[in-house]
């Protein structure tokens, strides 16, 4: 357990708060959800996505936070000393490599969209972004070079500082920003958008429309949305002080991640509906058609700048927690002072976005085995660590503030309806 000489952690529940709800809400919630959901039917989507948040990723939430309280070391080391059976015991350090595979796979390509966020923001708020496309802005320059060097740079740097002085401090700084500029920008859109229309779209489940495919793409959203197999949240366990109740808070984690991904909607929405834009253009929605918007309208650069601000600050909280991540397995597995861990795992993100730059295939493929494989079998096996290999009785202690009633749902669902659905996803993932 986590305390005393065991190392350091987080310094209030606030704090913890803050960095996990930060690591959860990303890109995902802002650009991924209004486009998973322009394209499986509004409203029927949502409604499938807000069940499987709560029946699937939930679950699998408290079972990260309770392996990595538990372990209270690196992610990389979760597992080998939870079962009673030693014998079993090196085949689950899977579980932690598949989040460091993640994360060194992941950021790279993170860090090349953030960096076009950056730029983004600034030259809205210096009203010459113009309302050009990401070609004209980016082909034939060192734009994306620049920018994305400056935010990796940026994250190297809070992650330096370490957990409590860096990590907390930037996410209780940036979160309540975050979430004003969030609200802010969807009551303008609702108040000069179409906003009738967008709630119906958004809110309105029309049951026809619920088929196979949009059960599994809302269930790999919650997934995804909430940062599940990439040991993001078993990593934040380590640092759980243990008399901190794991479900209440996985609960605040789980709704605050779910609210930003329904009040980005009515943010996006209004304007797509009042000015005729396709729902489901995913992220040519965000880089192509809104600069466009932004900047034929009044004090369009300040609510551009706001807006591509917004995005900056959901991106940087998910990739100081995915470098988080790296640092961690490198301090605790490869013996590397937690500087030089850091340090090495921002080279290769930074290297790796060079290699991005100069293949442009590569990121699509990436993100395909990232988002197909890596982190599918990242929960999965964190559902099975939890559910099968873990003992009953040490999963209780660790959610000893919960009931027995709660925990004996939690530990049906985690054991037997949530693997069958992750594999549900891996296998549809795989087929096409």
């Amino acid at each position: 357990m986590i305390g005393g000489a065991r190392g350091p952690q987080w310094g209030s529940r606030l704090g913890f708060l803050m960095a996990a709800i930060g690591s959860a809400v990303g890109l995902g919630n802002l650009w991924r959800f209004p486009f998973q959901a322009g394209e499986n039917g509004g409203g029927a989507f949502v409604l499938i996505y807000i069940l499987c948040v709560f029946l699937i990723g939930y679950p699998v939430l408290v079972a990260e936070l309770a392996i990595g309280r538990h372990k209270g070391r690196s992610a990389n080391g979760t597992a080998p000393d939870l079962p009673v059976d030693k014998g079993r015991a090196p085949n689950w350090q899977i579980t932690g490599w598949f989040g460091l595979v993640a994360a060194v796979m992941i950021l790279p390509s993170y860090s090349m969209i953030s960096g076009q966020i950056m730029a983004y923001s600034a030259m809205s708020f210096i009203g010459d972004l113009g309302g050009k496309g990401t070609s004209s802005l980016y082909d034939g320059t060192l734009a994306p070079m620049l920018w994305f060097t400056v935010f990796v740079a940026i994250t190297t740097a809070i992650v330096l500082r370490g957990l409590n002085k860096g990590i907390e401090a930037a996410s209780v700084f940036l979160m309540p920003m975050f979430f004003l500029l969030l609200v802010s920008l969807a009551a303008f859109a609702l108040f000069s958008g179409a906003a009738s229309e967008a709630l119906t779209y958004l809110f309105t489940p029309r049951f026809d429309e619920i088929t196979p495919d949009v059960v599994l793409a809302a269930l790999g959203q919650a997934l995804f949305s909430l940062g599940l197999g990439a040991a993001l949240m078993i990593t934040f366990g380590l640092f759980l002080p243990n008399d901190e109740n794991i479900t209440s808070n996985a609960t605040v984690i789980a709704g605050a991640d779910t609210l930003v991904a329904l009040v980005a909607g009515l943010m996006i929405f209004p304007i797509v509906f009042a000015f005729g834009m396709n729902p489901a253009a995913g992220m040519g929605l965000i880089f192509e058609t809104l600069p466009q918007f932004f900047a034929g309208m009044p004090f369009g650069n300040l609510i551009g700048g706001a807006f591509f601000f917004l995005a900056f600050i959901a991106a940087l909280t998910s990739s100081i927690a995915i470098l988080m991540v790296s640092r961690t397995v490198g301090v605790e597995q490869f013996g590397l002072s937690e500087r030089n861990a850091t340090l090495l795992f921002g080279l290769l993100a930074w290297g790796g976005g060079f290699g991005l730059i100069l293949i442009d295939e590569l990121g699509s493929w990436l993100d395909w085995i990232v988002g197909s494989v890596v982190l599918p079998i990242g929960a999965l096996t964190a559902a099975l660590l939890a559910g099968w290999v873990a003992p009953r009785s040490l999963m209780r202690e660790e959610l000893a503030q919960t009931s027995d009633w709660l925990f004996a749902l939690w530990r049906g669902l985690i054991r037997y309806v949530i693997p069958l659905a992750i594999v549900a996803i891996f296998v549809t993932g795989l087929s096409r």
